[in-house]
């Protein structure tokens, strides 16, 4: 079973019996991953050998103080966060702690919640600034350390390698992902990407929670007790169970009625649940990933969604664009959908007219509708040319999803006070048509509304007119 947080809680302080108690305390509340030090002294030793995540200090121990300490981690290790834990009489100690580098401090008593509250937080502080050191790293050298993990993504656009770098940065987190997105942009191959970049050891455990009523919900993810209800004459585990040390997908949970919200939030927040019929609340340490093709936020706005748990889900936030905004990965679907339908039969030659017919629809059903037009216009076709029909068919029963907005149709080209020259907009219509398609010279043709060849000769001007690149 995965431990949280990845690496140890230590704790120190020379009363044994205060260290069990807040161990238990921690461990109840899904933070197991700890190391009891009842010597200050050996500290130095300790995080030579080991990574620390957190650690939690006491003020007052024969040896080497808690301030002495604090200042010689603090030296060496500045990015742990210390917490300071002080009797009543030493408040104002602790705060000159803080001065010198401490996270936190918190007062000893029996009590042990809010320092619980306090260990989590200082966790979640520093995934963070593990992460945004991450995102820095890839973004600034442009790189992904796993490009294979990716593979199952077709894509050049740059917006996407964007979202795989940040999906590195957070894979190894423990915090919920929430990725948004219309239907049919790939969510759930998405979310399996992070679940095989994390590293943990139990299953990726889809289940699509669209139109389930409360009981199935929490029967499907908690399960039951033997005798809990008529026709339970066995225990089931839930979902949870089986991705306990993995990753559970919740697909569409923008339809979850509001009472199963409720218990959702219970098991992203507290990391517990309970099942139906038991009175004993079960941990987890399972990672959870939604998906959602409405808007939480909106939602929430509505009073559909309850805010404090689309809060708790967006800790990581993935948004998918669609297919219309990534019109340059067009050419390497359409090579992949016929590769994936001609595995048991001759490949027919694809018309240059399917990229010209495709340029300006929009795709309502994004990758999962270009999919099915490619494998239904194969089913239609022979060896030699792929058949467009049913494709051009398609795309007339769809004509708000084809039709190009023209100037004057919502939107106007601005001019200065000063108008260009022709030669200067034809110029820049041509760049931006470049840009838009991630220099497709087919797609962008069609944009135009000229031949690929009327196309060429235009950029070939463009060349000489700018010159060789220093």
């Amino acid at each position: 079973m995965t431990k949280f947080p990845s690496y140890p809680v230590l704790l120190v302080d020379d009363e044994d019996t205060w260290l069990r108690s807040f161990s238990l305390a921690l461990k109840s509340h899904g933070i197991d991953n700890i190391i009891c030090c009842n010597d200050s002294t050996t500290v130095p030793e300790i995080l030579a050998k080991t990574e620390i995540e957190v650690m939690a200090v006491d003020l007052a121990m024969p040896g080497m103080s808690g301030q002495d300490l604090i200042d010689s981690v603090s030296a060496t290790n500045p990015d742990i966060p210390i917490l300071v834990i002080t009797g009543m009489s030493q408040v104002e100690t602790a705060v000159q702690c803080i001065k010198r580098g401490a996270f936190d401090f918190f007062v000893k008593t029996n009590d042990k919640s809010s320092l619980v509250s306090g260990i989590r937080h200082a966790i979640e502080i520093r995934e963070l600034k593990r992460e945004n050191s991450s995102l820095r790293t890839r973004f600034l050298q442009d790189t992904l350390e796993h490009p294979e993990a990716f593979a199952p993504i077709v894509t050049c656009s740059k917006a996407m390698r964007s979202i795989f770098q940040y999906i590195e940065a957070i894979a190894r987190s423990t915090q919920p992902v929430l990725i948004t997105g219309e239907s049919g942009v790939g969510k759930e191959l998405v979310a399996k990407v992070i679940h095989d970049l994390s590293g943990r050891q139990g299953e990726f455990v889809p289940v699509n929670v669209a139109g389930l009523d409360d009981n199935i919900f929490a029967d499907a993810l908690f399960g039951h007790k033997k005798g809990a209800f008529t026709g339970a004459d066995r225990a089931r585990p839930g979902l949870v169970e089986n991705a306990k040390a993995g990753t559970l997908f919740l697909d569409e949970i923008g339809d979850l009625p509001q009472a199963s919200q409720v218990k959702l939030l219970r098991l992203v927040q507290e990391r517990e649940y309970l099942p139906i019929g038991s009175d004993v609340t079960r941990k987890t340490d399972a990672r959870i990933i939604a998906a959602t093709n409405v808007d939480p936020g909106v939602m929430a706005e509505a009073e559909r969604f309850r805010s404090d748990l689309y809060y708790r889900l967006r800790a990581h936030h993935v948004h998918l664009p669609p297919l219309r905004e990534r019109r340059e990965d067009l050419p390497l679907l359409i090579d992949h959908f016929m590769r994936q339908g001609c595995q048991q039969r001759k490949r027919p030659t694809v018309p240059v007219e399917l990229l010209n017919l495709l340029a300006s629809y929009d795709f309502p059903g994004n990758i999962r509708e270009l999919r099915f037009l490619i494998l239904d216009a194969l089913s239609c076709s022979g060896d030699d040319e792929l058949n467009l029909d049913r494709i051009k068919a398609h795309v007339r029963k769809n004509p708000a999803a084809s039709r190009k907005v023209l100037p004057g149709e919502g939107t106007r080209l601005q001019f200065g006070p000063e108008l260009p020259t022709l030669k200067h907009v034809c110029a820049e219509l041509v760049r931006e048509a470049m840009r838009r398609t991630g220099n497709n010279q087919a797609l962008a043709a069609s944009m135009l509304g000229v031949s690929r060849q009327a196309l060429n000769k235009r950029l070939n001007k463009l060349r000489q007119m700018e010159g060789p690149e220093e």
